[in-house]
């Protein structure tokens, strides 16, 4: 993937240095008008920081990666990002390890009983062909790499809590068979709605909203003081996948979609029952009773997960019953 186009001065600014060798100073971000959480540019600019630990930007210098300036320039987006989820999002308080379990069933619950319009009902029952094709284009930025960012907690983990996670990425990495791979059963859906799969061919036309989603899983994945938040995101992911992914299978199937376009959906219907009583019981409640004190981290962590996916949800279906386009620019043609 290319550098996407720049969305204001922070990201003018980054992305004219990335083009450039490493080893250039980086001057403060200016502050935006927005929210973090909300903020184009913030958000685009961090998602491009990261992305050089993942599969990089053709034109730019690996060397970027480890760039003390860069890393400093990130620190300080990573900061207002930060302060911004701990403002929307109250750190729940410690529980005793053997209650961590019921702690994030309880999150879970919580999140469900706020309430709002469905958008895993409202894309099985009511969304045409485009606004389908919008939910796998806003999806795609994680969903190419999915797993990635939490395979980052491998070797920080020990016992219980590290073979608990291996278990589960190895079923996102498909057991070692390409075909199986959850992102490219994810390509092909793309494919059979008629958009490009490339990795990252996307990320120009989301807004930040979606690369928050995004960007917490690797704020969380990437700093080791986070491993508990990292965990306890995979947690709430794998307790609250199965039955919207039912409904996105369904929704597909209604519009058309056949069983290679589904297969996606299905597997995740399947796989995340699974994953979602070893995440809660063997990777956060082992985890909890190697780390009792980190226990709030590991609740703070699925927080803000259900806080930021509700967020974008409100965020697309707020065009989607309009009849607009939550994407940027012109809407995605097949």
């Amino acid at each position: 993937m290319r550098l996407p186009p720049p969305r204001g001065p922070v990201t003018e600014e980054l992305f004219a240095r990335l083009a450039g060798p490493p080893g250039t100073a980086l001057p403060e971000p200016p502050a935006g008008a927005a929210s973090p959480l909300d903020d184009d540019d913030l958000q685009l600019a961090l998602f491009a920081c990261y992305e050089l630990h993942y599969q990089g930007f053709d034109g730019v210098d690996d060397l970027w990666e480890w760039d003390p300036a860069l890393l400093r320039h990130r620190a300080e987006l990573e900061r207002r990002f930060e302060s911004a989820l701990a403002e929307m999002v109250p750190r729940p308080l410690p529980v005793p390890p053997s209650h961590v379990r019921r702690a994030l069933t309880a999150l879970v619950a919580a999140d469900d009983a706020a309430g709002g319009p469905s958008l895993s009902l409202f894309l099985q029952r009511e969304a045409g062909p485009e606004v389908f094709r919008e939910f796998v284009v806003h999806r795609s930025v994680y969903h190419l790499k999915e797993a990635d960012p939490h395979t980052w907690g491998i070797p920080r983990l020990r016992g219980r809590a590290k073979a608990a996670l291996v278990e589960i990425q190895a079923d996102e990495y498909g057991g070692g068979r390409r075909e199986r791979m959850h992102s490219e059963l994810f390509r092909a859906t793309m494919r059979a709605v008629g958009l490009d799969d490339s990795y990252g061919a996307y990320v120009p036309n989301v807004p930040g909203v979606t690369l928050a989603v995004s960007n917490v899983m690797s704020l969380f994945g990437l700093h080791r003081r986070l491993r508990g938040a990292l965990l306890g995101h995979l947690a709430a992911l794998e307790m609250t996948s199965s039955l919207p992914n039912r409904r996105y299978a369904a929704g597909l199937r209604r519009l058309g979609g056949d069983a290679t376009a589904v297969r996606f959906y299905e597997e995740h219907v399947q796989a995340d029952a699974v994953h979602e009583q070893i995440a809660a019981s063997d990777l956060c409640g082992g985890f909890a009773a190697a780390h009792p004190e980190l226990t709030g981290d590991v609740l703070y962590g699925a927080a803000c997960a259900l806080a930021l996916e509700r967020r974008w949800a409100g965020h697309v279906m707020a065009y989607w019953e309009r009849g607009g386009t939550s994407l940027l620019g012109e809407p995605v043609a097949a």
